[in-house]
């Protein structure tokens, strides 16, 4: 139940901090409603834009020291990584139009 790649302290490295695209890490966990509500969202944006944008994921419940080194107080939180650096910080529920803007705004990515 989560959206994108399943990322781990183990692999943060490999899928984050090496990747050739941007990358969007959602924070979240079982138990968080809203969590539940971005996950489509995310999916959506993996499965169209996948070729423009990496999204990820991190249970915020099976990796806490994750979630502690990006300073994830609330979920979701989604953080964009470019270059390895994260760039910008969402909290929230976001729609699709939202991230859309958002991705455009942070990596000069168009995923319309």
């Amino acid at each position: 139940m989560s959206s994108g790649k399943a990322v781990s302290a183990g692999d943060w490295e490999t899928e984050v901090i090496k990747s050739a695209l941007p990358v969007l890490v959602d924070f979240w966990a079982t138990w968080c409603g809203p969590c539940r509500m971005q996950e489509p969202v995310l999916n959506d944006i993996a499965k169209q834009h996948g070729d423009k944008v990496k999204i990820t994921s991190v249970d915020v419940d099976a990796e806490p020291d994750l979630a502690t080194k990006f300073r994830v107080r609330a979920i979701p939180t989604m953080i964009l990584f470019k270059a390895g650096e994260p760039v910008k910080t969402l909290t929230g529920f976001r729609s699709k139009e939202q991230l859309v803007a958002e991705f455009k705004e942070t990596f000069g990515v168009d995923i319309t």
